[in-house]
């Protein structure tokens, strides 16, 4: 059965127990801010192909080393996707430490 978004995203957190993992992946999303900043000023887009796999070296390296579980993105990686962008808000915000 497949679960909503709602429903996804706290087992999504569930995986991001440990500090480092968070760290990894707010600073795998800010460097995939930067690389769409720097495709728009240099007018590079076919570069836009790779903008989804940016945060994967720093949230996989965190899950692997530090979590030591699988990646959610394995399973459901939409969802995963977006639940990545969600934490990230809520790092942002202090809802997540």
């Amino acid at each position: 059965m497949k679960k909503s978004l709602k429903e996804f995203y706290p087992y999504y957190l569930s995986l991001h127990q440990n500090k480092t993992c968070r760290r990894l992946h707010f600073i795998g999303q800010i460097v995939t801010l930067w690389y769409f900043v720097f495709i728009l000023i240099m007018g590079w887009w076919i570069l836009l192909v790779f903008l989804p796999f940016v945060i994967y070296p720093f949230a996989w390296s965190g899950h692997f080393f530090f979590e030591k579980n699988k990646p959610a993105a394995f399973s459901q990686p939409m969802y995963s996707k977006i639940s990545d962008w969600m934490m990230f808000e809520d790092i942002l915000l202090g809802r997540i430490e």
